[in-house]
């Protein structure tokens, strides 16, 4: 069984090309691009049957991500687990946007307080880390198996990540941060895609409320833990009711950014 014909069966499936191809690269150790120049190359038995059973297995809807143990975030090598959800691109728009206030507004701080709430495979923590090091980043989660793989991943890339287990604030009583950034659950139970993200933790997906539960929890408590900026992301019909929450629990400066989709994504506010 050579390269291209391993690549036509999974055509066959129904698989993506792109998705076969990081597949294949992932079962016999080399890059898309020597695949790509070795089409007739011949494929070792164990990793052509390996590959087989993983590209049945994405057919099936299980993310690329928790087959070969790897997901690319904010230009990071991220290690993810099916016990975090699988990072998605447009949480890079919340990273960016701490990491310019972190360059911004806080810049003259000498060691900013950060925390990041439900920080699972530790992505939007460890992007914020390393583009700013002189911040003091925390992560918080709570479940032990989630911390687990951030820690990890913190460990790999040698950031002093420090993780406090709890549900939301609760995990930091006491304590307060100049910016705070959360990815909270904000799907609503029944919603016709948790179909597809059915292998992924329902947990990190969906939210009491309608999808909006969590988000409430967060911005409403914020104020005792926050003075300087809160930043959530969110789904994108949601922007209005959480740009009402801000306002409610007393923030100004209130933003919606857009993803790359156009869509709003991520609402922020300050508060003293």
């Amino acid at each position: 069984m050579t390269v291209e014909q391993a690549l036509a069966d999974a055509r066959t499936l129904g698989l993506d090309r792109l998705d076969a191809m990081v597949l294949l690269a992932h079962h016999t150790g080399q890059s898309r691009e020597w695949l790509i120049a070795h089409a007739d190359a011949e494929l070792d038995p164990a990793a052509r049957t390996r590959f087989d059973t993983d590209c049945r297995r994405r057919v099936d809807d299980v993310p690329v991500a928790y087959l070969t143990g790897v997901r690319e975030f904010h230009g990071l090598q991220l290690s993810v687990t099916p016990s975090v959800l699988v990072p998605r691109p447009e949480t890079e728009i919340l990273a960016d946007w701490a990491i310019d206030i972190l360059h911004g507004d806080l810049a003259r701080r000498p060691s900013p307080r950060v925390i990041d709430l439900g920080t699972g495979s530790g992505a939007i923590a460890l992007a914020v880390a390393t583009a700013c090091p002189h911040a003091d980043v925390t992560a918080t989660d709570l479940s032990e198996a989630v911390l687990a793989v951030a820690r990890a991943n913190a460990s790999r890339m040698h950031l002093p990540l420090r993780l406090r287990r709890g549900y939301w604030w609760q995990a930091v009583p006491g304590e307060r941060y100049d910016l705070a950034m959360a990815n909270p659950p904000y799907v609503a139970a029944g919603d016709l895609h948790l179909v597809a993200l059915r292998h992924e933790p329902l947990d990190a997906l969906v939210a009491s409320e309608h999808g909006i539960g969590s988000l409430r929890s967060i911005i409403a408590n914020a104020a005792e833990h926050v003075c300087g900026w809160l930043l959530v992301e969110h789904g994108w019909d949601q922007a209005e009711a959480v740009q009402m929450l801000f306002r409610q629990a007393g923030f100004r400066a209130i933003e919606t950014r857009l993803d790359v989709g156009g869509h709003p994504r991520c609402t922020g506010g300050q508060v003293d």
